[in-house]
């Protein structure tokens, strides 16, 4: 049975979207639609968890994965690729395993959670690089190790963040994108103290993102040779932007931007469990202890580095279209189409007849800037509606 919604899109049209299980049946104009914007799901490829849910954590329930999905959804979320960060090989095999027993279980997740991100444990070990990855567990790349882990869990890892400077990186590179592997895996270069030699020859080897670029480093580099350059420069690579607002400044996350150019930027939350909790300390899986500060930040307790974001994606879209931040077209773009297209989802991400039915409809404030939640279909499912 047909569903009707109705907003105006990013660029401002009127539009009424028909739309069923089957997907988006019908697309007219609709001069007179109420002044809600309408948008396709949001898609978030790097997020350990959120509202105290943790995908990180094994002695969690074994609900925890389809209880973030069904969260997310109240943030506008209707895809997302949870994150695994670098554990040892039976924390990060059990996890795996959860996530696959969970996808093949519970059919909300097998739809939100096309895959996995494992973020480490192939990554730097230096101090800032490394972030909050626990160092006694960071190593070298091993093919074998990573397709144990891949059988455990049924295919679904889909994004692999390492350093391209690690011993035999590069060759595990080439081993992610083999067709014979059959691995099909996106490598990203993240916490990493790559040189550019390194960075072009990830790139040449497969390598197709780069995690949170502008952040997995230590606070001072150097201003020449670094590895944020060669990643703006390596067409191949897709940037994912952290657009929390702690993170990245306004003025470097713009910079970053025109640099790579919008159609190869794509924005995450990188939200950690905490994200969403309120201020105070807490101890966690990830990271031990852990202040959620006013401000929304999460950072490692005593210390100024960030563990983590305190933003879900939707606050991110907030965030990046303030004043003077990006066209709401680009940002929505950013959130949606390039990163379906990235993981090939390419019938997700947008506002088109014949893709699935993710619709995320949502106020405007009084100054036009993105507004509440209104109302969130899942795969042509209405899943909440407000009353206003």
């Amino acid at each position: 049975m047909s569903e009707v919604l109705e907003g105006r899109t990013a660029t401002g049209r009127g539009v009424r979207v028909r739309f069923s299980a089957d997907g988006i049946e019908e697309i007219t104009d609709a001069p007179s639609a109420p002044d809600l914007l309408l948008i396709p799901g949001l898609v978030d490829i790097q997020l350990n968890g959120y509202g105290g849910l943790d995908v990180n954590d094994s002695s969690r329930p074994a609900s925890e994965l389809p209880d973030l999905v069904r969260a997310l959804w109240g943030h506008g979320v209707t895809t997302v690729y949870p994150t695994i960060i670098s554990a040892d090989d039976a924390t990060t095999t059990t996890l795996v395993k959860r996530a696959a027993a969970a996808r093949a279980s519970d059919p909300d997740v097998a739809y939100g959670v096309p895959g996995l991100h494992l973020e480490g444990p192939y990554i730097s070990s230096a101090e800032g690089a490394r972030g909050a990855h626990d160092p006694a567990v960071i190593r070298d790349p091993d093919a074998d190790e990573f397709d144990r882990w891949q059988a455990a869990a049924d295919g679904a890892i889909a994004i692999m963040t390492l350093a391209p400077e690690r011993k035999g990186a590069i060759e595990f590179t080439r081993h992610l994108t083999r067709p014979s592997t059959g691995c099909g895996v996106v490598p990203s270069v993240g916490h990493s103290l790559a040189t550019a030699a390194d960075v072009h020859a990830f790139a040449a080897a497969g390598g197709r993102l780069s995690t949170h670029l502008g952040n997995g480093l230590p606070a001072q580099i150097d201003r020449h040779h670094n590895p944020i350059w060669p990643q703006l420069t390596e067409d191949t690579l897709t940037a994912g932007l952290i657009a929390d607002g702690h993170h990245l400044p306004a003025d470097t996350f713009a910079a970053l931007v025109r640099a790579k150019g919008p159609g190869r930027c794509v924005l995450t939350s990188d939200a950690a469990a905490l994200a969403g909790c309120a201020p105070g300390d807490y101890t966690t899986a990830v990271g031990g202890a852990v202040t959620v500060a006013a401000d929304g930040s999460l950072r490692l307790q005593g210390t100024p580095y960030l563990a983590g974001s305190g933003a879900s994606l939707l606050d991110c879209l907030r965030w990046a279209t303030g004043p003077g931040g990006l066209p709401l077209e680009t940002a929505v773009t950013m959130a949606t189409t390039t990163p379906a297209d990235l993981l090939g989802l390419h019938d997700r991400g947008r506002l088109e007849v014949g893709t699935r039915a993710d619709l995320v409809q949502l106020t405007s404030t009084p100054d036009g800037a993105v507004g509440d939640l209104a109302t969130v279909v899942v795969n042509g499912r209405l899943i909440a509606r407000s009353n206003s």
